[in-house]
């Protein structure tokens, strides 16, 4: 039997391709801006492409915002991806300070304009990068990334990121994984129990891509 996804619908992100990627994966989907239906979905992924306040904002306008912390609280999967991912956060950075979900602490900041070596550097970050582990942990040690959505990547895996903010935890704890923009490092995917959030797109990021969402449903 298909694992029965539930996509939030909030007025921003692209809807459409996360739920073929689901769809691919083999995942009844329904998309939705029902509160009642997030409450009780049995996963919820909340997309989102654009800026952090106008999420904040749709989600408020649809009386969504007290629904998704109530899911999360019961312990079933949630999948944030790219600004679904920075709502996860305390406060958002862009266009002024701007109020999360205050599901994981931290704050969504600007990615450097410039390398380590202080040579400017693209805005957005465009493209394909690697994922590596957070600073401090080495391959092979008892990992988050051995569980969960990074469970049996390829070596240096990469996937495909569109952003010009990252988030920022406060607790190292909460990285799951990073990459390294010129040596900046940003935060790629976090977690935080049942909660687990991606700053690239996974239904455009190919197989590993692919791997992580059929990850994401064996939760």
């Amino acid at each position: 039997m298909s694992r029965k996804v539930t996509i939030v619908d909030y007025g921003i992100g692209n809807l459409y391709s996360v739920a073929r990627a689901f769809e691919m994966s083999g995942a009844s989907v329904r998309l939705t801006e029902n509160h009642e239906h997030i409450e009780s979905a049995d996963q919820l992924v909340l997309p989102g492409v654009g800026a952090f306040e106008d999420g904040m904002k749709g989600l408020a306008q649809r009386a969504q915002i007290e629904p998704l912390k109530r899911f999360i609280e019961t312990g079933r999967p949630f999948l944030g991806i790219c600004v679904g991912m920075q709502l996860l956060l305390e406060v958002g950075e862009e266009f002024g300070e701007h109020a999360g979900l205050g599901i994981i602490p931290g704050r969504v900041q600007p990615i450097a304009d410039t390398g380590i070596d202080g040579r400017p550097h693209r805005i957005p970050h465009i493209g394909w990068n690697v994922l590596v582990r957070p600073e401090g942990e080495a391959p092979g040690s008892a990992s988050p990334w051995e569980a969960g959505i990074l469970a049996g990547l390829p070596p240096e895996p990469a996937v495909y990121f569109v952003h010009s903010f990252a988030p920022v935890p406060a607790q190292e704890r909460h990285r799951l994984a990073d990459c390294l923009y010129d040596g900046r490092r940003i935060s790629a995917a976090i977690r935080s129990g049942n909660a687990y959030g991606a700053q690239f797109h996974p239904e455009k990021s190919g197989p590993v891509g692919l791997r992580i969402v059929e990850n994401f449903l064996s939760l």
